[in-house]
């Protein structure tokens, strides 16, 4: 466990954690969901190839670092964030059969993603005591380092107006915007997790350092696979020129922005509750079509 003091919270905004009972139908949805912009449909699509392996992942990593644990109310939250965090993966997994119905298959994609976080992240052969210890930390903290990204991420397409005017497809947005809410609102649990049992400041960056490079990597990836193999693109590319145009028109986030995101993950000071708004993303919860019974 660690002696290293935490952050603190900016505001304190504790909030029960619980997985909720989600559905979303595709049968409406096209394949270009933002009209007119595959690009940006594509590049938000990777999500739904990342997403269930890794967040199936996570509850893995997890489960193994419960009984580390001392302290009971964080427990409670790291188990409601395993809720959560399986129903996202379980939620995305459903929106793969319907691509391959329009005629994007996402398979040898996703076999990628399932080597990388089995094989390459999953548990290894290791003798107990320190180095089967040192690989379980080294996990609790690459996942609090791509948590805060996702945190950044629901925070950003909660607030992504622009995707509204363009004529987004409304279950797509639904599902984007339940999961991005459920991102902000339990954002803090994760780092609270890497501080409470490890908490060192060169694992920290380190582990930042390789989450961050994955994450781009397999995104710029994931968005020239969507983009080549869409069969209504003659000749489908993704490009940082077209990643600039749709940050500018509000449908990405910016390339500023997350560079900007970099040095408060890096700071000493920092703590995720200092991202987002709680009562924004619970507001939106309650609000969600698909996580109220469709309504």
């Amino acid at each position: 466990m660690s002696n290293t003091p935490q952050p603190a919270p900016v505001v304190s905004e504790h909030i029960e954690l619980k997985a909720r009972n989600v559905s979303f139908e595709w049968e409406k949805t096209p394949l270009h969901w933002v009209p007119g912009d595959p690009f940006t449909g594509h590049t938000i699509n990777v999500l739904h190839l990342l997403l269930p392996a890794g967040e199936r992942w996570f509850v893995q990593v997890y489960k193994q670092v419960l009984p580390y644990i001392r302290d009971e109310r964080l427990r409670e939250d790291v188990i409601g964030f395993i809720g959560q965090e399986a129903t996202h993966s379980a939620a995305h997994d459903d929106v793969l059969p319907h691509l391959k119905t329009l005629g994007l298959d996402p398979t040898p994609y996703t076999a990628q993603v399932d080597w990388l976080f089995e094989k390459l992240l999953g548990d290894r052969t290791l003798p107990p005591g320190r180095a089967r210890e040192w690989w379980l930390m080294e996990r609790v903290a690459t996942i609090a380092a791509i948590e805060h990204y996702t945190a950044f991420l629901g925070d950003w397409i909660l607030n992504a107006d622009a995707l509204d005017r363009r004529g987004a497809d409304a279950t797509m947005l639904d599902l984007l915007r339940w999961h991005g809410a459920e991102e902000v609102e339990h954002r803090s649990v994760a780092f609270d997790l890497f501080m409470h049992v490890d908490g060192g400041y060169r694992r920290r960056a380190r582990t930042w350092a390789t989450a961050f490079t994955a994450l781009v990597f397999l995104w710029q990836r994931g968005a020239r696979f969507f983009m080549a193999n869409d069969p209504t693109l003659l000749d489908g590319k993704a490009t940082f020129r077209d990643f600039a145009r749709a940050g500018r028109q509000g449908t990405l986030p910016t390339p500023t922005a997350m560079l900007r995101s970099i040095p408060r993950y890096l700071s000493r000071t920092y703590h995720p509750s200092q991202e987002g708004s709680t009562e924004q993303a619970v507001a939106y919860l309650a609000s969600s079509p698909g996580a109220n019974g469709g309504r």
